[in-house]
């Protein structure tokens, strides 16, 4: 076979264990965006279980806006959502979250995970999925999202596993107890797997093709043929290793923040940048502003990137733009 070119180094990757992977749940397209995000965000170790979600981050990497009824409607139905994780010597039932917190003004989601789903999280060293989060993402079928990281799982290995259909659809959320949907295996085909397979030739680094098994006249199982792409080119760009470090005093979390608001404000300047990010006071202002904007204590319309740039003293004040401070 012809060696493949790989994927570029610097594309932003979710690991996920195998076991979580082909774990049996049922999220909707919004909780799996979630999760994925969540996964994404996940750092080197367990030391902490509390993890922020930027939402205007996500939107920018999906290219859809959520309204935070729906947010808060589906972390709700996550909460009590249960994952079916099989292990080598049992069928273990876990939950994700203990909690989900919604701060006013944030523009983010707090989510602490629950003790038991973090051996599945973080339990790389030997046993684990890479797939591009903004692939993942880009599908927008919630079947594709969930076969993607299974055939990535194998993409070394040109092809899957073979799946009974049954224990497919349990892997897809497509069994409620005794209820199975699409019964015929025609229409699975049709709305679930050529929509799926669609999605992921067209979006992601992978070519999959369908192989169906026959017993008798009926298509039992089916695996999947799996191809990495010659090249493949990240359509969003993603932050790098080299992205500067928090200061002393500052949390990753405020860094975030900080970078978050001069990436809305539009202040692309790499040397304005390292200055700004670079020390915590000024960090703490552009924080102080941030909250300020969201709350209409300050309102600058037009140019609020220079207004920042103003009260941080990094143009003069005979420049700046005519704004009105809410009083």
């Amino acid at each position: 076979m012809t060696e493949l070119s790989p994927i570029p180094v610097k594309s932003q990757q979710i690991r996920q264990h195998n076991a979580l992977t082909t774990a049996y749940y049922n999220y909707t397209e919004l909780q799996m965006d979630l999760m994925m995000f969540l996964i994404s965000k996940l750092r080197p170790t367990a030391d902490d279980l509390v993890y922020h979600l930027p939402i205007l981050e996500l939107s920018n990497l999906t290219g859809k806006t959520y309204n935070y009824n729906y947010l808060q409607s589906a972390t709700e139905d996550m909460g009590s959502r249960m994952f079916k994780v099989k292990t080598e010597k049992a069928l273990k039932q876990v939950w994700m979250f203990q909690s989900v917190n919604y701060t006013d003004g944030s523009g983010s989601i707090e989510m602490r995970l629950s003790q038991d789903i973090l051996p599945y999280l973080f339990d790389l060293k030997s046993n684990f999925t890479t797939y591009e989060i903004h692939a993942a993402l880009k599908l927008s079928s919630k079947y594709a999202k969930r076969i993607y990281p299974m055939c990535s799982q194998w993409k070394d290995k040109d092809a899957t596993p073979i799946f009974q259909l049954h224990e497919l659809k349990e892997i897809l959320g497509l069994v409620d107890g005794k209820k199975e949907l699409y019964p015929l295996y025609a229409n699975l085909k049709k709305r679930v797997l050529d929509i799926s397979i669609e999605q992921i030739n067209q979006l992601t680094d992978l070519h999959l093709e369908l192989v169906e098994v026959k017993k008798g006249r009926a298509i039992s199982a089916i695996g999947f043929k799996v191809r990495k792409k010659d090249s493949y080119a990240l359509p969003i760009p993603f932050p790098t290793s080299e992205a500067p470090p928090a200061p002393a005093g500052i949390s990753d979390y405020q860094f975030d923040n900080a970078e978050r608001l001069l990436d809305e404000v539009r202040i692309n300047d790499p040397k304005l940048r390292r200055q700004i990010l670079s020390d915590p006071d000024t960090i703490k202002k552009v924080l102080r502003f941030a909250h300020d904007m969201r709350t209409s204590k300050v309102k600058a319309t037009t140019n609020p990137g220079g207004l920042l740039l103003t009260i941080l003293g990094l143009v003069d004040a005979k420049a700046k733009p005519r704004r009105q401070a809410k009083k």
